[in-house]
């Protein structure tokens, strides 16, 4: 199972290169062990996904200490009470959306001197059960983050609505990075990286298409 992982792994990103050679893979590992990953690590991918601070922790920590090139990604909902655990592990914060998470990141990344690269999360689909900043309040909360806090703002992410075509969505957060100088887009998963990277996306977040169905 763990070698058709990798298959999987090699087809993506070959239906990907076809498109763009610029194009990051964050493997989104979530609930699936070590094992399960390992095929991806030897074959040297770099960039995994996950959604809760404390299975990354557990996951991860040990074989973090022997391959520092790794990088993880925090993908889903960060809470404030979570920030400290986040930051001694991830390399990539995909999902601020406030400015208390902002003040958050910033004072615990400056207490171990280390910066994290993030992307703003936008509610792209202006939908009230997600979390994002909404797209007028874009600009002003990137201009906080830069100014006010010292963080290093690299992209915007978004999830656009379910069951619509997300091509236009994508196109949105294209425009709105664009607008505020920003080069990086985090934007598809598994039903929907290609058109995401037709649409601009520089990190594609795909977990099922690799590693099959969640229990």
């Amino acid at each position: 199972m763990s070698v058709h992982n990798l298959k999987n792994f090699i087809n993506i990103s070959n239906s990907i290169k076809k498109i763009s050679n610029k194009v990051n893979i964050i493997a989104v590992t979530k609930t699936f062990p070590l094992e399960i990953v390992r095929p991806l690590i030897d074959y040297g991918h770099l960039h995994y996904g996950e959604n809760q601070v404390l299975e990354a922790i557990n996951k991860w920590s040990n074989l973090l200490k022997n391959n520092n090139a790794i990088k993880l990604h925090m993908i889903g909902h960060l809470q404030s009470n979570k920030v400290k655990e986040a930051v001694s592990i991830f390399s990539y914060i995909h999902s601020l959306d406030s400015e208390k998470l902002a003040s958050k990141i910033s004072f615990e990344q400056n207490k171990i001197k280390k910066s994290i690269k993030l992307f703003i999360q936008v509610n792209i689909g202006n939908e009230n059960q997600k979390n994002g900043i909404r797209i007028t309040e874009v600009s002003s909360f990137l201009k906080l983050c830069i100014f006010k806090y010292k963080l290093d703002i690299v992209g915007l992410m978004c999830i656009p609505p379910v069951n619509q075509d997300p091509s236009p969505y994508f196109n949105l957060l294209k425009e709105l990075a664009l607008n505020n100088n920003l080069s990086n887009l985090s934007m598809g998963m598994s039903g929907d990286y290609l058109k995401a990277i037709k649409c601009g996306s520089s990190y594609v977040r795909i977990g099922s298409a690799i590693f099959g169905k969640r229990n």
